[in-house]
């Protein structure tokens, strides 16, 4: 990257003073002066254009080494695991409590290895021109709350390190969506929430009703944080959040893609909201109200 952002500038500074010495030299003659600034504007631009794409592809390059590199990982991590405690089984005589701590860790290893799947799924169906969507009437806030027991079942949380708060007025939270992407996006912002909490876990998630026509559901932690300049970033596909310190976050960089994907097929918005390193987040999905909801 750095070698073709300083190609395209070497390349524009060497068009900008042959261009500029050729019109000088020939500024006396009107119509050759004026077709020389002409084609010295298109050069610089399609030597800039050039530059950007070139900058931006080997960005995405690196964007898809990384992500395969994390679902390559995510995939082999749990397969060997299951593999392992099979091979055990079937080598060793074990008494009933070994045999079932075995099945629960193998449990939770296939649980892993499906969210992965169903991660790259789901992301790949969010690009698509050509999906089918089935909209029917749908209570957020019963979503939020499924989301958020499972989440304290599944990461061992108890109340103080996840609570759940309804802020609406009484009224109904009814959506017109689909039931289960809007699970896998609330349940994504709980991951990451999770996940970017290296120490004293404290998650709070919000139902709240904006503007009488529009719900929210926010999660808020106490973790790493997110600095100002990432705040649009960590939503773009294979985007992730650079490491700090020891923290060495897993997963494949589509969680909040799929948010924000969900979002906007749903007519709302997904945004983030942080104090900077360290200061926590906070991450929102907003959608419309029903029609008569």
């Amino acid at each position: 990257m750095i070698f073709f952002t300083v190609f395209g500038i070497c390349l524009v500074a060497i068009a900008v003073a042959l261009n500029v010495s050729w019109v000088v030299l020939n500024w006396r003659t009107g119509v050759l002066a004026i077709l020389g600034v002409i084609f010295f504007l298109l050069i610089i631009a399609g030597m800039v254009l050039n530059t950007i794409f070139l900058v931006r592809e080997i960005r995405r390059n690196e964007q898809q080494d990384s992500f395969l590199n994390a679902v390559t990982h995510e995939l082999k991590t749990p397969v060997a695991s299951i593999r392992l405690y099979l091979q055990t089984l079937q080598t060793r005589e074990l008494d009933v409590d070994k045999r079932r701590e075995f099945y629960r860790i193998m449990l939770a290893d296939s649980d892993r290895l499906l969210h992965t799947i169903e991660q790259v799924l789901r992301a790949g169906s969010a690009r698509s021109r050509f999906r089918r969507e089935v909209r029917s009437r749908v209570d957020l806030g019963e979503i939020a709350r499924e989301c958020v027991e499972l989440a304290r079942t599944r990461f061992h949380l108890a109340d103080p390190s996840l609570t759940y708060e309804d802020r609406t007025t009484g009224g109904a939270t009814i959506v017109l969506g689909n039931a289960e992407e809007l699970k896998a996006a609330v349940w994504n912002l709980l991951d990451n929430a999770v996940k970017y909490s290296p120490s004293e876990i404290r998650i709070r998630v919000a139902l709240e009703e904006v503007e009488d026509d529009r719900v929210a559901v926010r999660v808020t932690d106490r973790g790493i944080g997110i600095s100002s300049t990432e705040l649009k970033r960590i939503f773009r596909r294979f985007y992730r959040t650079p490491s700090l310190g020891s923290l060495r976050a897993k997963g494949s960089g589509l969680g909040l893609f799929i948010v924000r994907s969900v979002a906007r097929n749903h007519g709302g918005r997904a945004f983030a909201e942080s104090g900077g390193a360290g200061q926590g987040s906070t991450l929102t999905i907003m959608l419309p109200k029903a029609p008569g909801g």
